[in-house]
């Protein structure tokens, strides 16, 4: 059994206490229309305008508009000038614009670019006769933006690219790990399946595949292949790469090679949660490779890697003969994180020196602890780092100890660090002590020794089926946390995700059937009490209140 130092205590909770300190974000919903001589108003697509600090204090943040005109950003609270990075030509006109907003925290911002708030500038803006670096790379996201997506993977989440038109994907291969099927999402209401073609831990570069038809209209990025073609990377090179992080839309990231290796290639790029996985670009705009990040959250390299460009090509031709056998999923749309956050300021405050209740409901079945947690839930546990989130009802000190808080949620802290208003049914393997470690421990009672039990996790989560009614409910995510006990054991918890009205007075029934490993084809299920419905419930009345 690993044992658990001070130290590695000390720093868990001044992780927590950071991630308590962190400000509340707010909303910024930024819309661009030019209305003709009839008012007839026009989105306007793909018009990009840079968010920077006021004052400013560092280099802007370059968004795009989407089809519709429209541009959703999350942004710390404080003042912000959102001003147009290029005039946009309308009419016989061209037109720019620069505001100043206030983002509170917890609360919308609507803005609304016009006419009656644009300046009229020269047409002669407009003219770029020879486009510097940065405008070529403001080209490659006007390309390739929507051939860009989202993969989620049961233990990570990541970004991707199209490389064919048979609905063929490259992501990073760490992320998907193991997984045989992952979710891809392109954009924020439509998400799909997909399947794994190749993967692996050992694997750089994983291919997955969604039905063709939901990748149609999208162009495949270019690659140089077969890989005795692909461009090479070279130390001190700039690069530049387009993500699809999990909060914000898609946007560039720049850095330039640190350091060459056979397979990867270090350099100084940061990415932002949910952004290893994208396409990497040189100079002149060729695909050179894939960014890469180690899954670990205690990994202690923050900058990205660089999958050369030759490995995604030899996964691709990989992956190509294995088409014709397998059938693609199916393009059913799955369910998407909510649109509107938790309204952060009905979240009541405790009083100094109480404890936060009541605390997080926790059931018991034969195999597993199982946790219903409410972002009212998580904004207790952060607000008093020392609350053990629900352990006088079900869960072990040793289980904590060994795999942590129910409110800390480890490789997906970045998912929840902004309260998603979200239910979370954690499913947590029981502690038991082997029949040899008892006989042991029992022969040593004998000779006068008295020992602690020996115990380990029972099983490991496989998968769970949630029913409201006897109707099979859809989680948002299933998400899974894995702790590595040691360089061979490893722990698996299921973290699945649920819409806010998922479980609710109207089901009736609520039933959840768990599987572990040990067990996967036998069901451990429970039945929620009307009292745990009741308090999830109502925990999202306020969430309810603030919107359709």
């Amino acid at each position: 059994m690993n044992l658990i130092r001070p130290a590695s205590v000390a720093l868990a909770l001044l992780a927590v206490a950071a991630v308590s300190a962190q400000p509340e974000q707010g909303v910024l919903r930024i819309k661009v229309t030019l209305a003709n001589d009839a008012q007839v108003a026009t989105p306007v697509r793909r018009h990009a305008l840079l968010i920077s600090d006021n004052p400013p204090s560092a280099a802007p943040r370059q968004v795009f508009t989407a089809a519709d005109g429209t541009v959703v950003l999350m942004l710390r609270p404080g003042s912000y000038i959102v001003e147009s990075d290029l005039p946009v030509s309308f009419g016989g006109r061209a037109y720019v614009w620069t505001q100043v907003v206030e983002i509170v925290a917890g609360r919308d911002l609507s803005l609304n670019l016009t006419i009656d708030n644009a300046e009229i500038v020269p047409l002669s803006m407009l003219e770029s006769p020879t486009p510097d670096r940065g405008s070529r790379e403001d080209l490659l996201l006007e390309k390739y933006q929507e051939s860009i997506v989202a993969v989620w993977s049961p233990t990570a989440r990541a970004s991707g690219f199209v490389v064919d038109t048979s609905g063929l994907i490259a992501t990073d291969g760490r992320a998907v790990g193991t997984a045989t099927v992952v979710e891809v999402q392109l954009s924020p209401a439509v998400k799909v399946h997909a399947s794994v073609l190749l993967s692996g831990r050992s694997r750089d570069v994983a291919i997955v595949r969604v039905d063709p038809g939901v990748v149609a209209n999208l162009p495949p990025l270019a690659l140089a292949c077969p890989p005795s073609r692909a461009p090479s990377l070279d130390d001190r090179q700039a690069i530049v790469s387009i993500t699809a992080p999990h909060a914000g839309e898609k946007e560039l990231v720049r850095g330039e090679v640190t350091a060459v290796q056979p397979r990867r290639v270090q350099t100084d790029v940061r990415l932002p949660f949910g952004g290893a996985g994208g396409p990497v670009f040189n100079d002149a705009g060729a695909v050179v490779g894939l960014t890469s990040m180690a899954v670990d959250p205690d990994s202690r390299r923050d900058d990205a890697d660089v999958v050369p460009a030759v490995f995604v090509c030899e996964a691709l031709a990989a992956s190509l003969p294995l088409l014709p056998g397998a059938e693609p999923p199916a393009a059913t749309r799955l369910p998407v994180d909510p649109a509107r956050p938790y309204p952060a300021g009905t979240l009541e405050e405790a009083r100094p020196g109480t404890t936060p209740n009541p605390a997080v409901p926790v059931m018991l079945s034969s195999d597993f602890d199982v946790a219903f947690i409410t972002p009212p839930m998580v904004h207790r546990a952060r607000q008093r780092a020392g609350w053990t989130g629900g352990l006088q009802r079900g869960r072990s000190a040793e289980t904590e100890a060994r795999i942590g808080r129910l409110t800390e949620f480890g490789a997906w802290s970045d998912y929840f660090s902004d309260l998603p208003a979200v239910l979370v049914v954690r499913a947590t393997p029981k502690m038991v002590e082997g029949f040899w470690k008892r006989l042991g421990r029992e022969a040593a009672a004998t000779q006068g020794a008295v020992l602690p039990p020996f115990k380990d996790f029972k099983s490991s989560f496989r998968h769970m089926r949630a029913t409201c009614a006897g109707v099979e409910v859809a989680p948002i995510h299933p998400f899974v946390l894995e702790h590595h006990l040691n360089e061979k054991n490893v722990v698996r918890e299921g973290l699945y995700v649920f819409d806010a009205g998922a479980i609710g007075p109207q089901c009736g029934t609520v039933t959840l059937s768990l599987y572990s490993e040990a067990q996967p084809e036998r069901a451990d299920t429970l039945t929620p009490t009307r009292a745990i419905v009741d308090q999830i419930w109502n925990d999202f009345a306020p969430y309810r209140a603030a919107g359709p």
